[in-house]
């Protein structure tokens, strides 16, 4: 990152300067509309967006919380030192620290040339890694944090720890993020979502830097496959096909996928074609009778139901807001 843009993240925030003038406990109010201190993710992300940055504030201590959405802290300079869950954890220049929404944490207050960037990410913004990552390649410690993450099987907090500051390609790819959500552009949306997947990538080719790791891991291997089979044959899929390819019985298969993921096979797969039909409503003028067939869908009254209960409008209600 340039220098600039350095001075900019050295300067203070309208929060901070009234932190340094009133010496004001975190205002909760900012983060949260809760009872329980859960930062949420509608105070910091528009509507229709999955991920955006924000710097992480100075000069007091931040209190117990955790937060609806998956989070990365990424010391850009200095150090940040927090307790996270019963682990008390100081990260250094250029390391980072993925939390999911369960994980509580609490924060010694940074000084003014420490500089924290913190992710926000809503958890569906990983649904699409699981079309190109495989079980053979992905690291059990990232696959079991995206699960829980992404499907609530446990609610169980984890987090993950990488000291990855002498990574040139995972220090470039975050750089890179910063500066497209700092200046966005036509074509922004895309790129962080490209350079989040390949941030992913990395992070599994160097899961040797995962400082520390979870315990008690679940199984995954063959929810990663599922999750890549619905993804790939959305249109035309079925548990019983899925059981064939795995080799595994389809009740002990439906029984392990509702077991990890809190969803059937079916509600997975519905939600994926009602994810494909939203982006085809959105991004296209193919008639709804079309958009339906091309999800997987043979009953047009059935499908419009299911997409209103889902987002609280018609197909033709959703792509209205697009196009007029």
């Amino acid at each position: 990152m340039t220098e600039d843009l350095f001075d900019q993240l050295l300067c203070e925030t309208e929060e901070e300067k009234s932190i340094l003038e009133r010496n004001y406990q975190v205002k909760k109010d900012i983060y949260t509309d809760k009872a329980d201190f859960i930062i949420e993710s509608e105070k910091f992300l528009d509507k229709e967006k999955l991920i955006n940055i924000r710097k992480h504030t100075r000069f007091v201590d931040f209190p117990k919380h955790k937060h609806d959405y998956i989070e990365i802290n990424y010391v850009y300079n200095g150090f940040l030192s927090q307790k996270v869950g019963s682990d008390n954890i100081t990260l250094k220049q250029g390391e980072l620290l993925l939390l999911n929404q369960y994980i509580e944490h609490e924060i010694e207050a940074c000084q003014q040339e420490d500089i924290v960037i913190n992710f926000i990410i809503q958890p569906q913004f990983f649904d699409y890694i699981f079309s190109y990552l495989t079980a053979d390649n992905m690291d059990k410690n990232i696959g079991d944090f995206l699960i829980s993450s992404l499907f609530n099987h446990s609610q169980s907090g984890q987090y993950l720890y990488f000291a990855v500051a002498d990574v040139k390609s995972i220090q470039e790819l975050i750089h890179k993020i910063i500066r497209e959500i700092m200046a966005p552009s036509l074509l922004s949306e895309s790129t962080i979502k490209l350079y989040m997947g390949l941030l992913m990538i990395e992070l599994i080719k160097h899961s040797d830097k995962i400082a520390k790791r979870n315990d008690n891991l679940i199984d995954h291997q063959l929810i990663v496959e599922s999750l890549n089979y619905i993804e790939e044959n959305f249109k035309d899929a079925s548990l019983y096909e899925l059981a064939e390819r795995l080799n595994q019985p389809h009740y002990r298969l439906s029984k392990n996928i509702k077991k990890v993921t809190n969803q059937t096979f079916k509600d997975l797969l519905q939600e994926k074609r009602l994810r494909e039909a939203r982006e085809l409503l959105k991004n296209t003028l193919i008639p709804i009778g079309t958009v339906v067939e091309q999800v997987g869908y043979d009953n047009v009254s059935y499908f419009y139901r299911i997409f209103k209960d889902k987002y609280g409008l018609t197909p033709k209600k959703y792509r209205e807001q697009f196009t007029k």
